[in-house]
């Protein structure tokens, strides 16, 4: 790969080297080569300028999960090396809840969560980033409501004139990378699926996942066909019901020994007044971020996976409607 070290066979082995790297081997000054100085990271929670604030964050989680494993299960990518690449990069974290932090007091409890980032590189650096971590997984296990985690965060980062703001585009700031991905048939035909599901056209369901596709969602929640799975995109989208579902960055792919696949990243705006998981209607102006990733086998999806941080969405809520 031009511009990246010769250690690194491709951009996924980069992608999956410098994570373990970075948490693992506990070589987080890397960070400092790896991280552009002036990275923009962009999660539910915030949008984070500069690899020593990135640096700064790792060293707290480490704190609190000291044992903190971090498994790759796919990177989807596309792009250059000479004119740059975006990783969709899925990975399933371990980790023992044993240091104090963001978390609340030690508990002992054994964590597991997905999370599901998009970054950008060149030149061997990470410079634009998109990451989605599964907060309410996380509350779950230790105990609390996805609303009560938020409630506590709120007052934890001083109320809400003083807590840190969920992201929304308009705090966002403008990185390096402006594409939107590949015309690959398979990231366009989940696009299409994704489009009709928010549409309203749940008959997509039966119509494009296999009967035994499996999806991951929210919470560390797991569905099984097509049933579960339209219980998922419906109660979200009956929360949100006239929010505007958008896009963001759609790719395809297809690699030897493994299924086809598509990552997409996509967005949802607007007022929430429908019921559905997150309560009574409020009325109150959301933004969610979101990444979905499919794997399609000869009858339709054949496992999906999607991520967006109800910690954010419950945060949002509370903060606009006290």
């Amino acid at each position: 790969m031009k511009g990246f070290d010769n250690k690194w066979k491709d951009f996924p082995d980069f992608i999956i080297g410098v994570t373990k790297e970075i948490w693992e081997d506990r070589v987080i000054s890397s960070l400092n080569n790896y991280y552009a100085p002036d990275i923009i990271v962009r999660s539910p929670s915030s949008v984070v300028k500069g690899n020593k604030k990135v640096i700064g964050a790792t060293m707290a989680t480490l704190t609190e999960l000291p044992d903190r494993k971090l498994f790759a299960e796919d990177v989807i990518w596309t792009g250059t090396p000479e004119e740059g690449m975006l990783s969709s990069h899925r990975l399933y974290s371990t980790g023992t809840h044993t240091g104090f932090g963001a978390y609340g007091a030690p508990t002992g409890t054994k964590l597991g969560y997905r999370i599901l980032a998009d970054c950008h590189a060149k030149n061997n650096q990470i410079n634009d980033e998109w990451l989605v971590r599964d907060q309410g997984a996380i509350a779950r296990q230790l105990g609390m409501t996805s609303k009560e985690y938020a409630q506590r965060l709120i007052e934890q980062e001083g109320g809400p004139e003083k807590c840190v703001q969920p992201f929304t585009p308009e705090i966002d700031i403008r990185g390096p990378y402006q594409g939107v991905g590949n015309n690959n048939a398979w990231g366009e035909r989940y696009k299409t699926v994704l489009n009709k599901i928010m549409d309203a056209e749940f008959s997509v369901i039966p119509q494009e996942y296999d009967r035994a596709c499996v999806g991951e969602y929210p919470k560390g929640k797991t569905a099984l066909s097509h049933e579960q799975i339209d219980e998922f995109w419906l109660g979200l989208r009956s929360s949100f019901p006239n929010a505007i579902f958008t896009i963001e960055h759609c790719i395809g792919q297809e690699d030897l020994m493994m299924s086809p696949r598509a990552a997409i990243r996509w967005s949802l705006k607007g007022k929430h007044e429908g019921y559905g998981p997150f309560g009574v209607p409020t009325g109150v102006d959301v933004y969610i971020m979101g990444i979905s990733h499919a794997e399609f086998g000869p009858w339709g999806i054949r496992r999906e996976y999607t991520l967006f941080d109800e910690i954010a969405i419950w945060k949002q809520i509370l903060l606009k409607s006290c």
